[in-house]
């Protein structure tokens, strides 16, 4: 099996297990290809947690969740170092937190102080801990899938625009219309009425590093690199494409939005199988890699517009060189 055939026969199986999120399903396999970390944001009960869960249950890989909390402590991510007596002779050993997962469910993470969600921020950037002056290496495949309620602002932390341009990508979930309602009804029912059966075996942690490789050879053109650029100057330089853009942007995507948009784009063409990157691949992943990647106005929030609304219009004013 190809790596290739292996992906999206994992596609596949999350795709019968989340019924009417296939974009999601999507966005979560391409944030594993490119090595990322993902912000998923909807309602309670929309199978947040299931998703990051069907992709542990699927994949050759440890699973670790936090459920983020107020009274949280940085330790209770990262570990901690505690004191061993060895027949008289103490040390410290370093107790390893379930960061220290290749997939990292870091449930309802606006819930924690700032002081915690900093504790991720080097672990999601460098892939390493610092305890003490000592520095953990994490696993080679690592993900972090943080979710968040949209409307719950009581007891919560907005979180900082550094940490959130550390996540590749920021993806929103609506809920299912009543066909897939009802194979939700019947899906769980048949889950919790009867025997399962025997789950396949899960894909090997090496098909997705091959398949890494395989997406770093993926061709972007030169028209291709100069539109992804263009994308990124309309969200820095508004007034140069609209007065409405002058108005709705105070704050653009930083160079991390064209690492995104390169990485994605690369990888969407790939798990489509093609060899090179089209503007179609651009358009499909702009939305969920800039969205959080733009501070708007108060003139925007004041019209009611969403950073999707500004990223269509940014889509609709730049051509394609």
């Amino acid at each position: 099996m190809t790596p290739r055939d292996a992906l999206l026969e994992l596609q596949r199986r999350m795709n019968r297990s989340i019924l009417g999120q296939e974009h999601v399903v999507e966005r979560i396999l391409l944030t594993l290809l490119c090595d990322g970390n993902l912000l998923l944001e909807g309602l309670p009960g929309l199978a947040k947690t299931r998703a990051i869960k069907s992709l542990a249950r699927n994949v050759e890989a440890d699973f670790g969740r936090v459920q983020f909390t107020p009274d949280l402590l940085p330790a209770d991510v990262t570990g901690t170092e505690i004191y061993q007596d060895d027949e008289g002779h103490g040390r410290f050993v370093f107790q390893p937190g379930p960061v220290f997962s290749n997939l990292l469910l870091a449930d309802e993470i606006n819930r924690a102080p700032a002081k915690v969600q900093s504790a991720l921020l080097e672990a999601m950037e460098e892939r390493q801990v610092t305890v003490a002056g000592t520095t953990h290496a994490l696993p080679p495949l690592f993900l972090v899938l943080a979710t968040q309620n949209p409307i719950e602002q009581e007891g919560t932390y907005p979180l900082p625009e550094a940490q959130m341009d550390r996540f590749l990508m920021h993806v929103t979930m609506g809920h299912p219309d009543d066909e897939t309602e009802r194979a939700i009804i019947r899906l769980v029912r048949e889950e919790t009425g009867g025997d399962a059966g025997t789950p396949p075996p899960p894909v090997a942690q090496q098909a997705i590093f091959d398949a890494r490789r395989e997406i770093h050879s993926v061709a972007i053109a030169e028209p291709m690199e100069s539109y992804l650029v263009a994308l990124i100057a309309a969200t820095r330089r508004p007034a140069a494409y609209g007065d409405d853009l002058a108005r709705w942007i105070q704050v653009g995507a930083s160079p991390r939005g064209s690492l995104a948009l390169d990485r994605t784009a690369r990888a969407h063409a790939w798990l489509a199988g093609r060899d090179h990157v089209t503007p179609d691949d651009l358009r499909a992943v702009a939305h969920d890699c800039l969205r959080h990647r733009l501070i708007l106005s108060y003139e925007a929030h004041a019209e009611g517009i969403s950073p999707d609304a500004v990223i269509d219009e940014i889509l609709g004013l730049v051509a394609v060189v």
